[in-house]
């Protein structure tokens, strides 16, 4: 979270639909000075519907079917919330997330799309999958396509969105080899809203592949194998797809706003007609000056107003009005590569429509690739010796650390001896002992690499008391610092109430308390915590290795590259967002399945291979490090084969070289990522590993055995 000015409003985008899709675009191009710009989305990406049929015929990828709403962000200089909204407290002006703080916000805008209505059909929730959301479907039909033998796909609804689907299932099923049968089911007279031109040829398609289309049909029930219908022989179907019944999420309804058939009203200016303060667009919502019905089109073409009326909003503008066409252009996929375009009655299929289809999707999806990433600065022509390398920006992905030399070379300073002062040479928790009482002290801090500061509070949290799990010690206490980025009193007082709600229920889940701590403004929001814990009375450091323990890890590797690509937005969305879940997962449950460890570690921004060194280093020992069996996070290796690397790399680099000989493959290069909140490694007697092995399992961790302790000298043999 970083400006050049100081917030001073709230935009919040619930919803990564289309329109928000594209309007945060606009914003990148063109970003309003003083809003803090989020979005509110449950996945990190979002699907195009408009290729939808291609997915399903197998015209497309799933990759190609998303739009990576993780990127838009990033390029947007947007907050991402990733969570589903529930409800808006129109009153406190407060978007509620499940399972984090309230989002407060002075301007509001919802796009969420439909879901579907068909769940009150009896038996569908169980054995059927609707088509909206689209993210479910997706995944199911992807899954469904990848089995073998006959298939028997049932589809409710035989409006065009339903027939599309049909058409394109019997495509793809018939294409894999696989015998197809496909039934089409309508309540009453399919394609009705079709023109009398345009439905006589897409029956004509639906035919041709050999769809049985059964229409004024009651479906009493949806079964796991079967669909029963009254007065009629069962359907047979081991999957039965929903294109029919959509309606509005039900807590629209609960939001005390103006509604049509419980959708959104909004006027010309696309606001709410009960509240100015909120907006809502596409599917969603109602046109009450001009209805129209649900279709991309419209969601697509509200942008340009909804861009310029929210900043009008933000700045006391002058708003401008939405006036829809009156009729568009519709363009129905046919199952293979032709389509039909139908406007004002008159309809044309070939394959000419569906490659003139094509290119229109393609180019709409096109228009979220070209964003720019996160240049180097330029250099002058006149520098220093030595610029050259470090000019670029700073990579957060390592909680932009200093390298190990440095930090080495500044700490080599002995203070006066305390008796109550326990050296623990290359620990990163202090052990204090007084009397009976052993505590150990830690503190770490993090600049910001996400801008939702709900996930970076707890992922620093758990980075902090990784020191205190990794020596065997229970939390104690914590105390806060905090560096807020320029800001209004009432959006500090926002992001504060976010910020220490989430410290709270980390330090209270893991035993410990906050009782205090800092706060100040800066240029970038940057969190951190000093730690307390109280020990046993032998805790776990890093000095106690013995030859022939092996070595447990208990979480993949790979932040500091997907962070550091994030940054420059060539890392995929999804791939950002199981790391951020992996990096807020507490190790708790980890530490104490080794409690019989003889030395342990965090994995943090050391890499694995510098802090598997210095265990080295302090138990006076050598080890094996097996890269083949060491895991990692989805895109990690893909990202190192492309040469991505953190910048505290060649520090890490360069003291792992006093160590090993330079690892040679991608594989081997990420043993040197440098981590924030990383996993445990521990290094345990063969016997106890299974048992902790075995431990973990049962909590649904999966920590492997990765290496192994031997004899000197004081050496790391990195097997790849």
């Amino acid at each position: 979270m970083m400006t050049d000015f100081p917030y001073t409003r709230d935009l919040v985008l619930v919803g990564g639909g289309h329109t928000h899709a594209i309007l945060l675009k606009m914003w990148a191009m063109a970003p309003l000075a003083g809003a803090r710009l989020t979005l509110i989305n449950p996945a990190p990406s979002a699907p195009y519907s408009g290729m939808l049929p291609g997915f399903v015929a197998g015209h497309y990828t799933s990759e190609e079917l998303y739009i990576d709403l993780v990127r838009l962000a990033r390029a947007a200089g947007a907050r991402i919330i990733l969570g589903k909204a529930s409800h808006i407290n129109r009153a406190l002006k407060q978007v509620h997330v499940a399972g984090r703080p309230p989002i407060g916000y002075d301007v509001c805008s919802v796009d969420i799309g439909i879901t579907s209505g068909m769940p009150e059909l009896e038996g569908f929730s169980e054995h059927a999958v609707p088509a909206k959301p689209l993210d479910d479907f997706a995944r199911i039909w992807d899954g469904f396509c990848k089995g073998t033998g006959d298939a028997e796909v049932a589809v409710l609804g035989a409006g065009v969105a339903g027939a599309e689907m049909a058409m394109a299932a019997a495509h793809h099923l018939q294409s894999l080899g696989r015998t197809a049968q496909v039934s089409l089911i309508d309540r009453s007279r399919a394609l009705s809203r079709l023109g009398a031109q345009a439905r006589k040829k897409v029956l004509a398609s639906l035919d041709a592949l050999n769809i049985d289309l059964i229409e004024n049909a009651k479906v009493l029930r949806v079964w796991s194998d079967h669909i029963e219908i009254e007065g009629r022989a069962p359907v047979l179907s081991q999957l039965t797809l929903g294109a029919a019944g959509t309606r509005a999420y039900d807590w629209i309804a609960e939001l005390g706003l103006a509604l049509e058939n419980g959708y959104l009203r909004v006027g010309p200016t696309l606001q709410s007609e009960s509240d100015p303060s909120i907006f809502a667009v596409g599917d969603c919502a109602h046109l009450s000056h001009a209805p129209r019905p649900k279709a991309g089109v419209f969601a697509v073409r509200e942008t340009p107003v909804l861009f310029h009326n929210l900043r009008a909003a933000l700045t006391g503008g002058i708003m401008k009005e939405y006036h829809p066409q009156s009729d568009y252009l519709k363009l129905i996929s046919l199952g293979g590569k032709e389509a039909l375009a139908e406007k004002r009655g008159f309809a044309v299929s070939s394959t000419m429509m569906w490659r003139w289809k094509d290119q229109i999707d393609r180019k709409f999806m096109r228009q979220f690739d070209d964003l720019k990433s996160m240049a180097a600065l330029d250099l002058p022509s006149e520098h220093t010796q030595g610029s050259e390398a470090h000019h670029g920006p700073i990579c957060a992905g390592c909680g932009s650390k200093v390298g190990r030399g440095a930090l080495a070379a500044a700490f080599d300073h002995s203070g006066a001896a305390r008796e109550d002062v326990v050296a623990l040479p290359g620990d990163d928790a202090a052990l204090l002992q007084m009397g009976g009482l052993r505590q150990v002290l830690s503190t770490d801090h993090l600049r910001a690499f996400c801008d939702d500061p709900v996930v970076m509070t707890r992922i620093a949290a758990v980075h902090a008391l990784g020191d205190i799990w990794s020596m065997g010690a229970a939390p104690q206490s914590a105390m806060v610092s905090l560096i807020l980025p320029r800001m209004s009193t009432d959006l500090q007082e926002r992001t504060l109430n976010e910020i220490m709600q989430t410290a709270s229920d980390v330090m209270t889940e893991a035993g410990a308390q906050i009782i205090g701590g800092h706060t100040s403004m800066g240029a970038e929001f940057t969190i951190g915590f000093s730690v307390t814990g109280l020990a046993r009375e032998h805790p776990i450091t890093l000095a106690g290795a013995q030859v022939g323990d092996v070595l447990i890890l208990t979480s993949p590797i790979g932040t500091g590259v997907l962070l550091a690509a994030e940054m420059q937005m060539t890392a995929r969305g999804a791939d950002v967002a199981r790391a951020y879940a992996r990096m807020s997962r507490s190790v708790a449950e980890d530490a104490y399945a080794l409690r019989n460890a003889h030395a342990m570690t965090d994995v943090t921004g050391f890499g694995l291979v510098g802090h598997l060194a210095n265990i080295c280093r302090a138990s006076g020992v050598g080890a094996e490090l097996n890269a083949r069996d060491v895991p990692l996070m989805d895109g990690a290796l893909e990202l190192s084969e492309k040469a991505v690397q953190s910048s505290l790399y060649p520090d890490n680099l360069s003291d792992a070289l006093t160590m090993m000989n330079a690892p040679e493959t991608p594989r081997g290069r990420l043993m040197l990522d440098p981590q924030t909140a990383g996993g445990l490694l521990a290094a345990i007697a063969p016997e106890d590993a299974q048992k902790a092995i075995a431990e973990m399992k049962e909590q649904g961790i999966n920590a492997v055995q990765i290496g192994r302790i031997i004899d000197g000298p004081i050496a790391l043999k990195l097997i790849e």
